[in-house]
């Protein structure tokens, strides 16, 4: 956990990152759109030898875990997606000019309320990037999956930097 006692390094402003969350979520439904009105489900148009643009619905999390579930699973991720984004906004309130930090939670924060705002809409969230080698796909996914996952890589880098930096202070 983060230093409750702000550093003169931690003074920012918020709104820069909820504006970097807001343009994530804007270009993840806008990417979104334009794929509910020019495919129908299952359409795909190859791109490369590797990749398609594909539409695709997940009523599960990542890689379709509890797409099965019947239909409460997408309360479940719409509660966990509500809960993520308080977590989220506290934490870029507590540490808004730690700018590694704010960026990974800030892109997490796009990408979980531009797939909240498919399961509210649709019952799913909206797929259509899909790479492939020979006949394995890798499970599609879209602009909000790519920012959770930068974000999360970005949160890891975070945390090994800091470790590091606590442990020259110490040495």
């Amino acid at each position: 956990m983060r230093n409750a006692t702000p550093s003169p390094a931690a003074k920012g402003s918020i709104w820069p990152w909820l504006a970097w969350a807001l343009a994530l979520v804007g270009l993840d439904q806008l990417t979104k759109q334009w794929i509910l009105g020019a495919y129908q489900l299952g359409d795909w148009t190859p791109v490369t030898g590797f990749f398609n643009i594909v539409r695709a619905h997940n009523t599960g999390a990542a890689f379709s875990f509890l797409a099965d579930g019947g239909g409460w699973q997408r309360w479940l991720f719409v509660g966990i997606g509500a809960a993520a984004t308080v977590l989220i906004v506290w934490q870029l309130r507590k540490h808004p000019g730690q700018k590694l930090f704010g960026f990974a939670l800030a892109s997490i924060l796009g990408g979980a309320i531009g797939n909240v705002v498919d399961r509210l809409q649709h019952g799913y969230v909206v797929d259509f990037l899909d790479f492939y080698w020979g006949r394995s796909h890798f499970p599609a996914f879209n602009v909000a999956d790519i920012a959770i996952s930068v974000g999360a890589a970005c949160l890891i880098l975070d945390e090994i930097l800091r470790s590091r930096r606590a442990k020259n202070a110490a040495a």
